[in-house]
């Protein structure tokens, strides 16, 4: 994904936001008491991880070299910190986001933002008041939960045992609304490269297209042909031509690490969506021309 400072968009799309409103002063206490206890140019990004390896060794740097970080968010909305790295993440606050859009953090150039979608409850106080755990009701207010990885390396992400991708000076968002159980917790765990065998860095799809696309106006766009099964890789290459931001979620399905379904947010009604592989009551079809919402992400469910 694309950087750019501050308001960096996340990858592989530029940020579609709107200014959301502060969540209670309570939500960032506890963001801030969690963490207490807890290419540029021409060179590959396995070539580059391999440099800053061998720069930190030799220039006497005190920045301890990123080896793990595993991001667990309960039912409750607090979130455990575990992994060598933990000390390299900082807070970057709550807030109240309404109607399916995100918030507009701030991420310093040389970090990775973390960002947790989930509900300011939990999911027992939900279904006591009749809310379907699973469901985001379009007037109704998830939470964003932010946090400052202090890395300049390439870190691959999971998310509940999956691949999702590599990412370096980016931003990756999780929703994590749609859990299928009361009580299941989401897993986010980034790890830095590992020697020269298999699983390197890949550089993410080339969006340059999207510099100039304004991410608070509706614009038409066709919608791309994503099967269930395609790799998580090639979706996100499909759907670069949107120019959205991308969230992942995980659910149960056949093949797991693929993608098992992607929702792409169309403008006129706050929880419209298209279905990529369209079901029985979607609103498009690949190769449909449709009306995008950019100040909503794009969910990639991926099958665990």
């Amino acid at each position: 994904m694309r950087d750019h400072a501050p308001d960096t968009r996340t990858h592989p799309y530029p940020h579609s936001h709107r200014t959301a409103a502060l969540a209670t002063g309570a939500a960032a206490v506890l963001t801030a008491a969690l963490l207490t206890t807890g290419c540029d140019g021409t060179t590959s990004p396995a070539t580059a991880s391999a440099q800053e390896d061998r720069a930190g060794s030799t220039s006497g740097s005190t920045t301890p070299r990123f080896t793990s970080l595993r991001l667990t968010l309960d039912s409750r909305g607090g979130v455990r910190l575990t992994g060598g790295s933990r000390a390299a993440v900082g807070a970057a606050g709550s807030f109240s986001v309404a109607g399916g859009r995100t918030h507009r953090f701030d991420r310093p150039p040389d970090q990775v933002l973390v960002v947790l979608r989930h509900w300011p409850d939990s999911g027992a106080a939900r279904a006591s008041r009749g809310r379907a755990p699973g469901l985001l009701p379009p007037d109704e207010s998830a939470v964003e939960t932010g946090f400052l990885v202090d890395t300049a390396s390439w870190v691959r992400a999971e998310l509940d045992g999956q691949p999702l991708r590599w990412l370096r000076r980016d931003t990756l968002r999780v929703d994590a609304t749609n859990a299928t159980a009361v009580g299941d917790p989401t897993v986010l765990t980034l790890s830095g490269p590992h020697g020269g065998r298999s699983g390197q860095p890949v550089p993410p799809p080339d969006t340059s297209a999207c510099a100039g696309v304004d991410p608070d106006t509706a614009r038409h766009a066709v919608l791309p042909d994503i099967a269930a099964g395609t790799a998580v890789p090639d979706a996100l290459t499909r759907l670069g031509d949107l120019c959205l931001d991308i969230q992942y979620a995980t659910r149960p399905g056949a093949r797991p690490g693929t993608v098992r379904q992607v929702r792409v947010p169309l403008a006129g009604r706050p929880a419209a969506s298209a279905c990529l592989p369209p079901t029985d009551d979607t609103a498009a079809d690949p190769g449909d021309r449709v009306l995008l919402d950019p100040t909503r992400p794009a969910t990639v469910v991926v099958a665990r």
